[in-house]
């Protein structure tokens, strides 16, 4: 489960691989019977019903199929010359990805999902007479759009959306509820943002301010802006600061997952992915097709290669130059104790080598010494 869609809107099976399958992957229907079912929706091998497609992405749940009482699932090649010569219940749907398959359905079930929503603008949302709002834009209830605002054909917002003066949101888009853009934020087209996130809010810019009182601090206003790529998904409760002189740059097709802190000026290059929880610090540059670890923390004003993969829970406190995966934890200290420390540690490998041969060398050493 879950059937998606009543029965007449129901695709036949080889129209629905047709229209999903938008990037062209090699997918066949190798084994079927008739007549060829409509699909209604998508699930797992142990849950999909006889109206839905099913997959097989990991060989290790293989055994599954056995009980599989889905209208249809897509196989690997080599999954399906691996099965008994007892043919399936189900229709084959010959893939050479099926987990990217997978999530092709899935695009097309929550499209056709999206497309039956309610259009329109609702009446309890206020909008600048100066705002500009293209054609086939949807605007839920207690929205608010001001001054000079661009929102593109096609994008929806959720129920208390904020979309700031001068804010840009490119086509296609779709903003679920009480997501909020303060003023100068531009967003590319087809950008998924969830409920609670925040772009565009002032950066952590403070200078001390002597001659006030102890430890007083000036905050330096926050007057650069944020700009965001096409294709970008942001979790729910994640924030983006916009940048402090230089805009803060969001690559296109990055993909943030929900909880993920973005500080000021930062730039992420494209198709970047962050797991939940991770820290940015400011002015760090992130490049391209990077994946960040869950709760990972990256330092200020340091640049990572492109093609860089950070572990989960890992603190990267210094430039990464070359592609690889890089993990780690260090404990805290005293700060001067946790620098010495921090600079042996690249060396213990080679310093366990040394003292193991000087641990066999040592007897022997010591034997021809004495003769």
């Amino acid at each position: 489960m879950p059937v998606l869609l009543a029965p007449p809107e129901a695709p036949l099976l080889p129209e629905l691989l047709r229209e999903a399958n938008v990037v062209g992957l090699d997918c066949e229907i190798a084994a079927f019977h008739e007549p060829m079912p409509r699909i209604r929706g998508l699930g797992s091998l142990l849950h999909a019903g006889e109206t839905e497609i099913s997959f097989l992405a990991n060989p290790k749940l293989a055994d599954q199929l056995a009980q599989c009482r889905a209208a249809a699932v897509i196989l690997t090649p080599e999954a399906w010359q691996a099965l008994s010569n007892t043919p399936p219940t189900w229709h084959v749907v010959l893939c050479s990805q099926p987990y990217l398959m997978y999530a092709l359905l899935a695009q097309w079930f929550d499209r056709h999902r999206i497309a039956n929503l309610p259009t329109g603008i609702h009446p309890s949302a206020v909008i600048h007479e100066s705002a500009r709002i293209e054609a086939g834009v949807s605007i839920g209830p207690h929205c608010v759009i001001e001054a000079d605002a661009v929102i593109a054909a096609g994008t929806r917002l959720g129920p208390a959306c904020i979309v700031g003066a001068g804010s840009v949101i490119g086509a296609d888009s779709l903003l679920h509820a009480r997501v909020t853009l303060y003023h100068g934020v531009h967003i590319g087209a087809r950008s998924i943002l969830h409920s609670g996130v925040v772009l565009g809010a002032d950066g952590f810019g403070f200078a001390p301010m002597p001659g006030e009182q102890a430890g007083a601090w000036a905050k330096i206003a926050q007057i650069g802006g944020l700009v965001i790529g096409d294709d970008v998904e942001i979790g729910a409760n994640t924030t983006v600061d916009r940048g402090a002189l230089d805009d803060t740059r969001i690559g296109n097709g990055v993909k943030l997952d929900n909880q993920i802190m973005v500080a000021h000026n930062v730039v992420i290059g494209d198709h970047t992915a962050m797991a939940a929880c991770v820290g940015v610090a400011g002015s760090t540059q992130i490049g391209s097709r990077c994946t960040i670890g869950g709760a990972s923390m990256i330092s200020g004003h340091l640049v990572l290669a492109d093609d860089v993969h950070v572990s989960g829970g890992t603190a990267i406190t210094s430039n990464v130059s070359k592609p690889g995966r890089y993990t780690g934890v260090f404990p805290f200290g005293e700060h001067r104790d946790w620098q010495r420390n921090a600079a042996v540690l690249p060396q213990l490998a080679q310093l366990r080598r040394r003292l193991r041969r000087l641990e066999d060398a040592g007897p022997a050493a010591g034997q021809a010494k004495d003769s």
